[in-house]
């Protein structure tokens, strides 16, 4: 990791050809010129906004006193604006440049500059092919030019909804050579759009929206890939939502590229965007109107970089973005940030005392940013941290911010706990000893790598196994990076088991649980076969579910956060992710999982214990609320409750069960339950008998199924107990009662006659009581003997 060094001048403006001139105009401000330098970093454009004519509006000034003609360009109303200055790529001749300058309607001046003889007008030329198309944004792409024109309707009173798809994105090829510039054939990129920003990075093109009046368009980004003639739409909210490829001229409509679509982007978040630039590694940065600053990558994926200090941006205010090798470099109000991209950890954080500042090109030199100044050009070095005890800063960081944030959540004292007080207060020697022994083993076959202490040695072979995971996992993330796009899958696998298996072995608290969302929402392929193996499910011989996890484990998948800690912010349980996962991928499995989730949690917790999940919500309702989270419900889906709620064995979810039978009259499946569930415990048993005796009161379609339901009744119920409760729940009737009916479907003395007759001769419980008195040899017992 580099650490940033001191902001020293290393020159004044005796550097460039005229620079009394150029620093005169830097001292009017930036609201009056813009500063663009050439990408060997030699040459600097002026642009006037507001230069009275015949005073130049285009100035160039040359670096390190390189002679040749200047380069002033003015040009007098009604002449349309200039809209672009675009550094081409570099001719053949070494030491020369090329410099286009494009107005709005199309029209471009390419000058040429070569050592000794200056700035050169090459040759004049027209982009746009109509006379009424007008240029709103231009940016150079390898040897072509890509830009927005809009294209007036001919129609002057035309729909203002059809007006605003009245722009298209075109290219062509612009080289430039020693015998002049050949300009190549127009190619339509994208028409009947809305208006875009393009900007360029060195393999693709990013098409910005340039207004927010339009809802739908507003909401995603469009990625154009030059060589696959490719177009990628990506929301900075949902990552990538949609690639085509253009092979015709037919399929570059915008309409049509949306087509498939409009129902996700309608659904989407309006675009945040303050400021935009792309990187030098070809990424688009973007910084919201809250500060954040993201990366977007060519292919849509987008990740957290930065948050600005400040709070929300104000509309007029500028943020300058570049970036240097892996350093990010941000202007804001006065403020400079420099900014590790792959970590996102700040470096350093200046203050400037100068008002206007403009970032150099220095090609070559990644360790240092070079700024221009109102007082002259500053530089800002990179270094490597001059103590050698500390090879991976990084890391020993994080360690001690985790230590940090695991010793506050457990001190009682309201004083807050910082890395500084952690390194120099010496109570806590465990995050002393890990960052050693991090450092020891990640850097051990560098040269400037020490020897360990020898109180960690035992530490460290305790711990080998651990780093060891920890590298293998590192190899892997640079493997996944660096793989083909058709081994990414299978290395994204394994990524994904590994850091699956890795939390679950650690403290699973709210910031694990939220990454192991969205593990889980990213890759949930991946994640549900990671979850398979780190809890070793697999069906046995008997085709019933197995699962060999260790208990700490289960106490990890169980025993995590619940919903009313990790409130509402989409972040679901452990528990919950996993029944996800059964669900899209292995439904069958679902209540049998549950099962073997009640079956440990009745070993490790007590029945009545509020510790244990079983003592707050019971896992067949938590299985239950996943289910009812899905959007679109079928009849397997009924199917799945009525498993989950058998599942539990519990007494209410039983009958919960039976009552869901019974709606949906399936008779069969009612006694089936009826028959197993009724030898749990005698309580259940008498609950379920009562409830389909109601049933059998009311209707006969338990008839056919009589000889099972009535060796189900309960030993206290008597002949009285059952007709009283056939009495209460028999349906009313609209008619006089006739001693035949013709309907067939009343209860009649001959369906109860069996069950009646069972209950009769059923011997009495006080009988049972006294048998063994009743059956004895003798009548009364004999009289035991005396005591003399």
């Amino acid at each position: 990791m580099k650490r940033a060094g001191v902001l020293r001048q290393i020159s004044d403006f005796s550097d460039f050809s005229r620079g009394h001139w150029l620093q005169e105009l830097l001292c009017q401000g930036e609201e009056s010129s813009h500063v663009h330098s050439s990408p060997d970093g030699q040459h600097l454009l002026v642009l006037q906004k507001s230069r009275p004519p015949p005073l130049p509006q285009v100035v160039a000034f040359q670096r390190h006193s390189i002679s040749g003609a200047d380069l002033e360009r003015n040009w007098q109303q009604p002449q349309t604006a200039l809209v672009g200055l675009l550094f081409l790529q570099s001719p053949v001749t070494l030491g020369s440049s090329a410099l286009a300058l494009v107005w709005e309607h199309g029209r471009t001046e390419v000058w040429h500059f070569v050592v000794a003889v200056g700035w050169q007008l090459l040759q004049t030329l027209e982009l746009c092919q109509g006379a009424r198309a007008r240029i709103v944004s231009v940016c150079s792409q390898g040897a072509s030019l890509v830009w927005c024109e809009e294209r007036p309707p001919l129609d002057a009173h035309s729909d203002m909804s059809k007006c605003a798809f009245r722009f298209c994105v075109c290219t062509r090829a612009l080289e430039v050579g020693e015998q002049g510039v050949r300009l190549g054939t127009l190619r339509i990129v994208l028409h009947n759009s809305p208006e875009y920003q393009v900007l360029a990075s060195p393999q693709h093109v990013f098409l910005v929206p340039a207004t927010a009046s339009f809802a739908t368009t507003s909401k995603f980004l469009l990625i154009w890939h030059p060589e696959k003639a490719k177009l990628t739409i990506a929301a900075p909210s949902a990552g990538f939502v949609h690639s085509k490829v253009l092979r015709s001229s037919n399929e570059s409509d915008f309409r049509k590229l949306l087509l498939g679509s409009v129902g996700l982007l309608s659904c989407l978040a309006p675009l945040d965007i303050h400021t935009s630039a792309v990187s030098n590694s070809g990424g688009l940065l973007l910084v919201s109107t809250k500060g954040a600053v993201n990366m977007l990558e060519a292919d849509g994926t987008q990740r957290h970089i930065f948050d600005l200090e400040g709070g929300p941006l104000a509309q007029g205010s500028r943020v300058q973005l570049k970036t240097f090798g892996s350093i990010l470099a941000c202007v804001l109000a006065g403020v400079l940030y420099l900014v590790d991209q792959n970590s996102g950890r700040l470096i350093d954080k200046k203050i400037l005392s100068m008002k206007e500042v403009h970032f150099l090109e220095s090609p070559g030199e990644e360790n240092s940013i070079q700024l221009l100044t109102q007082t002259g050009i500053y530089s800002f070095s990179f270094s490597k941290p001059e103590d050698s005890s500390r090879p991976e800063p990084c890391l020993v960081e994080m360690v001690f911010e985790e230590a940090c944030r695991y010793y506050q959540r457990r001190s009682l004292s309201s004083s807050k706990l910082t890395v500084e007080k952690l390194k120099k207060g010496g109570v806590f020697q465990a995050p002393v000893a890990l960052a050693a022994i991090l450092q020891h083993s990640l850097c051990q076959k560098q040269k400037w790598a020490r020897g360990l202490q020898d109180t960690y040695a035992k530490l460290l072979s305790a711990m080998s196994l651990e780093l060891q995971s920890y590298m293998s996992l590192e190899l892997l993330k640079t493997c996944v990076v660096c793989a083909p796009e058709s081994e990414v899958e299978s290395y994204c696998e394994e990524l994904v088991e590994q850091e699956v298996s890795r939390v679950l072995h650690s403290d699973v608290d709210k910031d694990n649980l939220a990454y192991l969302n969205s593990i889980f929402a990213s890759f949930p392929k991946a994640a549900w076969k990671a979850t398979r193996s780190c809890l070793q499910l697999q069906q046995n011989g008997d085709g019933l579910l197995v699962a060999r996890a260790t208990p700490e484990v289960w106490k990890k998948v169980l025993g995590g956060p619940q919903q009313e800690e990790v409130g509402q912010n989409g972040v679901v349980p452990l528990f919950e992710l996993i029944c996800t996962s059964f669900l899209r991928f292995k439904p069958k499995w679902l209540p049998s999982f549950v099962e073997l989730t009640q079956q440990y949690v009745s070993i490790s917790w007590s029945y009545s214990s509020k510790e244990g999940p079983e003592g707050r919500v019971p896992l067949y309702k938590r299985a239950l609320g996943v289910l009812a989270r899905k959007n679109k419900r079928s009849e397997a889906d009924d199917e799945m409750e009525l498993e989950l709620l058998l599942c539990s064995k519990r007494p209410k979810a039983v009958l919960q069960a039976l009552h869901l039978l019974i709606c949906l009259k399936r008779w069969q499946r009612v006694v089936e339950v009826a028959e197993k569930f009724s030898k749990l415990s005698p309580l259940l048993n008498k609950e379920i008998f009562t409830m389909l005796l109601a049933e059998f009161a009311q209707h006969r379609e338990l008839d056919p199924y009589l000889d099972t339901l009535w060796p189900l009744c309960p030993a206290e119920l008597t002949a009285s107990d059952i007709l009283t409760m056939v009495l209460q729940h028999l349906p009313p009737s609209q008619e006089d009662p006739v001693p035949f009916s013709s309907k067939g479907n009343q209860l009649t003395v001959g369906l109860l006659k069996p069950l009646l007759q069972r209950v009769v001769q059923r011997p009495c419980i006080q009988d049972e009581m006294y048998s063994d008195a009743l059956q004895s040899p003798t009548f009364p017992p004999p009289t035991p003997p005396r005591e003399h």
